[in-house]
């Protein structure tokens, strides 16, 4: 359960982790990666159930047409997007090995409002698990792994649970400061540093503001709506957008926390800090996770932190790659046999 990654000592604070990590001047150093690599990257919209469209990003390294280790499907935390630091980084470490990514964009998330009229909230599995089968029929005959961050590692988890009934042929996803318990990061939120509250509130309010401009008709709110707290526009959020009966109803429909994961068939690997300023670490020792998964509890890291230097690369990225790495290549070796 313990954790290699150890920072110097200036990198110790979870606040400078949390902050330095999604810095303009990192998310920058992820694309200049992309680009040395010479990463060629294609736009996709996936169309699912009720008309639902979703924007990803496929990207491989030129002449590398028949992969030699699979396709992972990277999902971005809440109000991140494919263009995230961390996605970018992780990208790249794939490309590095081999991989080809695909980069998946949540509703609302990145430039996609236009693309949908309801709005995005984290029940909404059933489009996410829609998406990755079809990315798994558009790039077959490889070996399909998955990993996200924070909200997007909850995904990542409940995809996991869901692909086998789904026919998706995912091998592995790894999960970096999943929200397990949504409710007690609601509190954690809630009782915090006030920063992380106002980061996540600044960005959600802006989501909104663009939905209702886009679709006045379906989105008629005004600004004493968006004035809300956290909580309270979650509220509103469930009462008016879900079939759900209040927030602790919509934070179970999401949780993943104690024995949800205990009948996971396809392997995860998890990975927390203790000193997560937004994700409690107080949940993942309870995690009933199966014997072939793995759950890797670090000193530090902050949340979606884990820099290892003022070159400001991150362990996580790289953990995500050698676990994705390890668990590809049986599966790579099955689908070479059977061809």
């Amino acid at each position: 359960m313990g954790s290699a990654y150890r920072p110097p000592r200036w990198l110790r604070n979870p606040h400078v982790q949390s902050v330095l990590s999604s810095m303009p001047l990192r998310r920058a150093a992820g694309l200049r990666e992309l680009r040395r690599l010479g990463a060629q990257t294609t736009e996709h919209i996936i169309t699912v159930e009720d008309g639902v469209r979703l924007q990803g990003f496929h990207t491989r390294l030129p002449g590398r047409e028949a992969p030699t280790q699979g396709l992972v499907l990277l999902l971005h935390g809440w109000e991140g997007s494919s263009e995230s630091s961390y996605m970018r980084h992780t990208a790249a470490q794939l490309l590095a090995r081999g991989f080809e990514v695909f980069r998946l964009n949540f509703r609302d998330h990145g430039d996609t409002h236009h693309l949908n009229e309801g709005l995005f909230h984290s029940c909404r599995l059933g489009e996410v698990v829609q998406a990755a089968a079809e990315v798994s029929r558009r790039f077959p005959a490889r070996p399909m792994l998955a990993a996200g961050y924070s909200l997007g590692g909850n995904f990542a988890l409940r995809l996991a649970l869901a692909a086998p009934g789904a026919g998706i042929p995912l091998v592995h996803a790894a999960a970096v400061c999943p929200a397990i318990d949504p409710s007690a990061v609601m509190r954690t939120l809630e009782s915090g540093q006030p920063f992380y509250h106002w980061y996540f509130m600044k960005k959600w309010r802006r989501s909104l503001s663009i939905k209702r401009a886009l679709f006045p008709q379906q989105h008629d709110f005004d600004d004493s709506i968006l004035a809300k707290d956290m909580r309270s526009l979650t509220h509103w959020l469930v009462e008016r957008h879900t079939t759900m009966g209040g927030v602790e109803e919509y934070f179970d429909g999401y949780a993943v926390a104690g024995d949800r994961l205990a009948g996971l068939q396809v392997p995860v690997s998890v990975l927390a800090a203790a000193d997560d300023p937004v994700i409690p670490v107080e949940g993942f020792p309870r995690l009933a996770l199966p014997a072939h998964s793995i759950l890797e509890i670090a000193d530090f890291g902050g949340h979606c932190g884990f820099l290892e230097g003022a070159h400001l690369r991150g362990y996580a990225e790289r953990w995500v790659a050698d676990r994705l790495a390890a668990a590809a290549a049986p599966a790579r070796d099955t689908i070479a046999v059977s061809a």
